[in-house]
């Protein structure tokens, strides 16, 4: 059995961790802001790893700088705009 100061060591590493990592995230993260880490993580390993953007240029038939290019613009948005908020939809229907 854990006592209750083992307890709090581990919630406070977890916190540490999402306080430090952006990527790890916490118990309010969205769908949308988990899918955009997945892909902005996957994004930027792609382009750290030469190999990998090597193979990527060649099955796209493109340069290695022009792949690097494309994935550093998919960074910005990887999965398009987030969806709007629910509280955000109802006020903008008034409005109009």
């Amino acid at each position: 059995m854990s006592t209750l100061a083992e307890r709090f060591n581990i919630n406070s590493q977890i916190e540490h961790l999402q306080a430090k990592y952006v990527g790890t995230g916490h118990a309010d993260l969205t769908k949308f802001e988990w899918l955009l880490n997945i892909h902005r993580d996957s994004y930027a390993s792609y382009i750290g790893h030469h190999n990998m953007l090597a193979y990527f240029a060649v099955v796209q038939n493109e340069s290695i700088g022009r792949v690097r290019y494309e994935f550093l613009q998919k960074m910005l948005l990887p999965c398009g705009l987030p969806p709007a908020a629910e509280g955000e939809e109802e006020a903008g229907e008034g409005a109009e």
